[in-house]
């Protein structure tokens, strides 16, 4: 028989065989105090706060260590039970800190919980606090001994459940039992694999997150900060997971459940989840997008195999913009059952990711592979093709339109001299090849911005064989919205970079731009408006000189198609949350409503805006697919000798001899050993969620 039956406070309760009472009480609703237990350890019954009262037991015996026996009649409640309990609750907070409102846990702690419950008072006993020093020296948490209960929890996790068991019991000059890092070391040197898994199972404050390791949300996502920052909420853990594992495939197939550009991604994503990465705190951020690269690079298209096709609705979507954002839409709209046609103005699909962003950071065959994808799909692209009204659109029987026409016309700055012959805007220069723009390219540019665009500008001027390219931006050298790398490969690359520069005019010379002249900043803001307020330093007029100018301090939407959606004071197109523009059938996503953002961002809004039109033609709005085997990751996962020294790894540049004048791709990926290597710095934060949470008293039925 696999089952027992036992009474608890006069209720009959059905447990399995060989649980204890504690797992009995809990697995019915009912309460018993306890503080030392917790469901994913090993009991101990240290805490003496679950004494029950067993017939034919002359002494109360730990409820979280006693067997339910087939017949058992159990009793929790009893003045002996409350003056026991009382007692041990006593004797804890003798050695606890008073003060429980400078605790971080202050009104979610378990002690407190447990102390309103059981209606304890330290007025009887002679306190013996010792005030000892809060650790906050170790990364990701702060250690305050004063709040520590001796309770164990911590020191079973670690050991039972993680296998890492650098924590361990200690007795001090007073006899008293506290817990400590075995050999007094630091978490670094003890090699701590920082899972937060102690913090987690810690029913005080003796253990708590630093400040900031987390944001404000629901638990399940901002313990796995990584997947949390992600746009798309890729599953970050588990494609590093498998990675680990050799299961390259996997890998790249739980990319493919979020986003139909891994590839691209893994060469330009903007790294959101690297910035919320536990491990930066340690020694360096995990290399994310690296890795993501890795499994992309690898993918043999098996997952196609598990690609749910639904049964076709008949029903017609047009989305205007063939970039990231309405071809991720248009693939989950086709996959949903819908047919879909994608209009593309230029001579290419794409967006920005084929004629914008250069081939050196991201060539154009890979973008056409991961294209031809989405076209096998079924997505039917029809490029040259500028759509001019949206009843150009419902003249051709659409049920349902998407604007993704992104933000790809650049912005002018009105300055004197601004239509000079030789001053271009970003996305001009960047498409002159594939426009046929005829640009006479000169020795010296000067590029105008500090993002990434303007890089993309500069760095294609020097290897066009401009041999004097600067950019001059507004903002310091740490405020640059360009990435980090970005502005050290262009320094390498030669390229000048003037800080802190507010611009007067372009300089004229014969007819044509001769420089900029310019003047230092002291301080810039933006008003409610975002209107510009500068203060500039006095007598700081100076000329920066160039015969080529290129604006790159912005870019725009081109919406004169489309006079009946509702723009925001930024131009941008006005929408709820999930796309709806206001007009019945008409949706947006991308660029043109966010501004100027990134591929996994317009890729995030896109999957919002295929969800909502799919329920707006009467389907179920479902989207997610599951194209990778279920993994099963094993908590156990020991000790790593030097885990916090474990080297960074990420990808290595091809030699400056080697891409300053050509347009290959200049970056090379990580080799199969660095990146398991890498894959095993991961602090596998996805499994703090899966310790199971603990529930105050006023959470049971029975209490």
């Amino acid at each position: 028989m696999n089952q027992v039956k036992i009474e608890i406070d006069g209720m009959e309760v059905y447990t399995e065989k060989g649980k204890t009472i504690m797992e009995a009480a809990e697995h019915a609703d009912i309460y018993i105090p306890h503080l030392c237990h917790h469901p994913d350890l090993h009991a101990e019954g240290g805490c003496r706060l679950c004494v029950v009262e067993i017939n034919g037991k002359k002494e109360p015996q730990t409820a979280c260590t006693t067997l339910a026996e087939e017949g058992m009649s159990v009793n929790t409640k009893s003045e002996d039970l409350d003056r026991m309990r009382r007692l041990s609750m006593e004797l804890m907070l003798a050695n606890h800190v008073d003060d429980c409102t400078t605790c971080p846990k202050y009104l979610k702690c378990e002690l407190q919980s447990l102390i309103q419950y059981l209606g304890v008072s330290t007025s009887r006993l002679r306190r013996t606090l010792n005030a000892v020093n809060v650790e906050t020296g170790n990364p990701l948490m702060i250690r305050d001994p004063n709040r520590c209960v001796a309770c164990g929890r911590c020191v079973r996790v670690c050991r039972d459940v993680r296998g890492v068991g650098i924590l361990e019991y200690h007795k001090n000059e007073e006899d008293r039992i506290t817990v400590g890092v075995t050999g007094d070391l630091s978490l670094a040197k003890a090699d701590c694999r920082f899972c937060g898994a102690c913090v987690e199972v810690c029913p005080t404050g003796a253990l708590q997150d630093k400040k900031g390791t987390f944001k404000e949300g629901n638990r399940e996502d901002i313990l796995i900060p990584c997947k949390q920052e992600c746009p798309a909420g890729i599953n970050i853990p588990k494609y590093v997971r498998f990675i680990k594992e050799g299961k390259y495939e996997e890998a790249a197939a739980v990319v493919r459940e979020k986003a139909p550009f891994p590839k691209s991604l893994g060469l330009v994503c903007m790294r959101f989840c690297e910035s919320a990465c536990k491990r930066k705190d340690i020694n360096g951020a995990v290399s994310i997008r690296e890795l993501k690269r890795f499994a992309a690079e690898q993918d043999t298209y098996q997952w196609k195999e598990k690609s749910v096709f639904k049964t076709q609705t008949g029903k017609k979507v047009a989305v205007v913009g063939a970039g990231p954002a309405g071809l991720t839409a248009a693939y989950y709209l086709v996959k949903s059952g819908h047919a879909v046609d994608v209009y593309e103005k230029l001579p290419v699909a794409g967006g920005m990711l084929s004629a914008g962003i250069p081939d050196y950071r991201l060539p154009a065959s890979i973008v056409e592979e991961e294209i031809a994808v989405i076209r096998e799909a079924g997505v039917k692209i029809l490029t040259n093709r500028k759509i001019n009204s949206l009843e150009e659109l419902r003249n051709l029987g659409y049920e349902a339109i998407l604007i993704a026409v992104g933000t790809d016309k650049g912005v002018r700055i009105p300055l004197p001299g601004a239509d000079l012959f030789n001053v271009h805007v970003n996305i001009d220069f960047l498409r002159r090849d594939l426009l046929n723009t005829q640009m006479e390219l000169k020795d010296s540019v000067v590029v105008l911005g500090g993002g990434n665009v303007a890089f993309d500008c500069a760095r294609t001027a020097r290897r066009l064989g401009c041999s004097q390219v600067s950019v001059v931006c507004l903002e310091e050298e740490g405020a640059m919205t360009a990435g980090e790398e970005e502005i050290t490969e262009a320094r390498e690359e030669g390229i000048q970079i003037y800080n802190g520069r507010t611009f007067v005019r372009i300089i004229e010379k014969d007819g044509k731009a001769a420089g900029v002249l310019c003047r230092e900043v002291e301080s810039f803001t933006f008003d409610e408006n975002r209107k510009l307020i500068l203060t500039v330093k006095e007598d700081s007029d100076h000329v920066i000189s160039g015969e080529m100018v290129i604006f790159s301090a912005g870019q725009r939407p081109d919406l004169e198609s489309f006079v009946d959606l509702s723009l925001n004071p930024r131009g941008l197109m006005e929408t709820d949350s999930s796309g709806n523009t206001g007009i019945k059938g008409v949706f947006a996503a991308g660029d043109a409503v966010t501004g100027t953002a990134s591929v996994i961002q317009a890729i995030a809004g896109a999957r919002k805006a295929a969800s909502e039109i799919d329920r707006y033609l009467g389907g179920d709005g479902n989207i997610e697919e599951s194209l990778s085997e279920n993994q099963e990751a094993d908590g156990f996962i020991g000790k790593a000798e030097g885990f916090a020294d474990l080297d960074r790894r990420t990808y290595r540049c091809v030699s400056l001899d080697q891409r300053k004048d050509n347009f290959n791709l200049m970056t090379e990926g990580l080799e199969e050993a660095a990146a398991r290597c890498e894959a095993g710095r991961c602090l596998q934060c996805d499994l703090r969620p899966g310790l199971t949470r603990s529930r105050f008293w006023t959470e049971y039925q029975y209490k």
